[in-house]
């Protein structure tokens, strides 16, 4: 460890890892005051601020794990109800990344750093709730560009 960050320590115990009885966790400088901010909010207001969070930038705070445990619950007991709402999940860039991300901007309407941002981080479920038709389309365009695409 660094002497510097040795130093940083001593002065703010809660950016060290602490012995004290409440777990702590290393805060970098740069998100202090966004972390102090966000403790002296109400659980309300911290939900409030997710909601703005999500629609902001277009993404959702639910683990992928809860959204997979409940669609089979949406098919029934017999699993003889089809699908009609589908996420179109981008798996992997694939070798042709800088078409995958073109692909990704028309898609999305974002910006080419979203973009590339999107495509970096895949997997990612880059439109949610669509169509089996606009789904379809989305994946076959996404395909054409060299990239591998799931539907859940």
């Amino acid at each position: 460890m660094s002497e510097e960050k040795k130093q940083e320590e001593e002065k703010d115990p809660s950016t060290g890892s602490g012995s004290g009885d409440e777990k702590s966790v290393g805060v970098p400088a740069k998100f202090k005051n966004i972390v102090e901010a966000v403790e002296k909010l109400t659980v309300m207001e911290l939900a409030d601020l997710v909601k703005v969070l999500e629609v902001k930038f277009g993404v959702s705070a639910q683990a992928p794990v809860a959204i997979a445990g409940a669609a089979p619950a949406a098919g029934g007991e017999d699993g003889a109800e089809e699908q009609s709402s589908f996420n179109v999940e981008l798996a992997e860039a694939g070798s042709s990344k800088i078409a995958v991300i073109k692909v990704v901007r028309e898609i999305t309407q974002k910006g080419l750093k979203d973009a590339k941002d999107i495509v970096d981080a895949a997997p990612k479920v880059i439109k949610e709730g669509a169509s089996k038709e606009e789904a379809e389309e989305l994946k076959k365009k996404l395909e054409e560009a060299g990239a591998k695409v799931n539907l859940k």
